[in-house]
């Protein structure tokens, strides 16, 4: 495995990280002790992202969700007990 001295690797940034990308790791040392290994990236996976509507089916909502509770809240705010 190629080492590289990190000053080297400063003046050579651009072709390391074209080496590192077609899949030839390297390591970065400094002062000739070893301090990080660059590797390639995996493949990104397509399509994973999508998230949309990855539960559709599991529940329902009530058709008066938007007032469930309603009296209780209003009932809290007056300072009366529900």
């Amino acid at each position: 495995m190629l080492t590289v001295n990190i000053h080297d690797a400063k003046t050579q940034l651009s072709k390391l990280v074209e080496l590192a990308a077609q899949g030839e790791s390297f390591i970065i040392a400094k002062a000739g002790k070893p301090m990080v290994k660059v590797v390639p990236l995996g493949k990104a996976e397509t399509g994973t992202a999508t998230r949309l509507g990855f539960m559709a089916g599991e529940f329902s909502v009530p058709d008066d969700f938007d007032q469930m509770g309603s009296g209780e809240i209003e009932s809290l705010f007056a300072g009366r007990k529900a």
